[in-house]
């Protein structure tokens, strides 16, 4: 049921999340229903062998209900994920989720071998995220940095290769690399880095077209304190 401002109830995200999950992972609801029964199933023996299942039953079903929760939102988390695995774009939609205080922009460099390069701003500096062949890649950071070090000056810059290669960052663990970086800026820096990386555009064709699902939501990254 859709909420008075147009977005999405709760449990229709729920059921569009479920649905997407069971195309890429049919039996997740069986292995749901099996964590449920599983944990409950736990706390009644519980309850029977302290002479008292109708309280651990009653304990039980929220932990059920908590425990199962959290199977799905990783089952969930594993087939979005696998879903954009391998296509041009899939980085810039792992950095698009960060939390507020990231100013992301996707292709600030494209090469005819749709090798890309996506920037993200935020505390630690600027961390230019690069998707393609490590080999090309390298080369590729490199111009992108002291293009951008001509304009942010001492500012922090990071280069980071998103894929499965050796010395690559597995997409799945993009957001928690970049958000485990130091935090080097104050949010008003932050804010001046960006000013001034506007007048730096894109410089580069934007990135083709469909490549990525539109309903998919990748998970938002852990807070960093």
């Amino acid at each position: 049921m859709a909420r008075k401002d147009g977005k999405p109830g709760r449990v229709a995200q729920i059921r569009s999340a479920f649905t997407m999950t069971r195309k890429i992972d049919p039996k997740v609801g069986w292995v749901l229903l099996a964590v449920f029964l599983g944990v409950l199933a736990a706390f009644v023996l519980i309850g029977l062998l302290l002479d008292a299942p109708i309280f651990t039953t009653i304990l039980g079903l929220p932990v059920a209900v908590l425990v199962t929760t959290v199977v799905f939102g990783r089952r969930a988390e594993a087939a979005a994920y696998s879903q954009v695995e391998g296509q041009p774009g899939a980085a810039a939609a792992v950095l698009n989720a960060l939390r507020r205080g990231w100013t992301v922009t996707p292709a600030v460099a494209v090469t005819r071998n749709q090798d890309v390069i996506h920037r993200a701003v935020g505390r630690p500096g600027v961390v230019l995220v690069g998707e393609g062949a490590p080999s090309r890649l390298t080369n590729l950071l490199a111009a992108e940095r002291r293009r951008h070090a001509r304009l942010v000056g001492d500012t922090p810059i990071y280069e980071v290769q998103a894929g499965d290669a050796e010395d690559q960052v597995r997409l799945r663990k993009l957001q928690r690399h970049v958000m485990k970086l130091p935090r080097n800026l104050k949010a008003s820096e932050v804010s001046q880095v960006n000013r001034r990386l506007r007048a730096l555009g894109s410089g580069t064709p934007p990135l083709p077209k469909g490549p990525l699902p539109r309903n998919i939501r990748m998970p938002k990254s852990p807070r960093v304190r």
